[in-house]
């Protein structure tokens, strides 16, 4: 519970700003007036707007590429597969699941890293990686209201404090 307990701080710093209009992250369980949870309306069945293969917007030239596929995961969850290849030609793939209840699960192809999904609305996603049991990153994650881009906000703190904020733009493309 030590991570769950930290998610819930981070998430409430990562949330003051203003592009981050979301409640604390226990507001992701709560019920709307039909009854379901924002977690569960964002992973019910094959409906879900982010399952597909989306790359990566990057001016490096080739053999440059980052594909990003989301599929649907057991009853309701989504795995998550992440294949590059760097400006050398050199090859990597890791992938993890999610039920969107803010759990961590282990990361394949990364050793001793984890990451939790937490849903903040239909279109916001909090997505914290952790390695060794620490989180180091969180990364906020807006499907476009046309389902067509997701734009990631990565928030990360370094060992002297400060914050290193980037961005990275994924189009999809099937």
């Amino acid at each position: 519970m030590r991570m769950r307990n930290w998610m819930t701080s981070c998430l409430a710093i990562v949330a003051t700003g203003a592009f981050f209009a979301c409640g604390p992250a226990g507001d992701a369980g709560e019920q709307d007036d039909a009854g379901m949870s924002a977690a569960e309306e964002a992973a019910e069945g094959p409906s879900n707007p982010r399952f597909g293969v989306w790359q990566l917007e990057s001016d490096n030239p080739p053999p440059f590429i980052n594909i990003m596929t989301y599929e649907p995961y057991g009853d309701g969850g989504m795995k998550i597969t992440v294949a590059s290849t760097n400006a050398d030609g050199e090859s990597n793939e890791w992938s993890y699941v999610t039920m969107f209840d803010g759990e961590f699960h282990p990361v394949e192809g990364q050793e001793n890293a984890e990451t939790a999904v937490e849903v903040i609305d239909e279109r916001t996603n909090h997505i914290l990686n952790a390695r060794g049991g620490e989180v180091y990153q969180v990364i906020v994650n807006v499907l476009s209201e046309d389902g067509n881009t997701i734009n990631n906000e990565y928030r990360r703190t370094l060992e002297d404090g400060t914050e290193r904020v980037s961005h990275a733009v994924y189009r999809r493309i099937e």
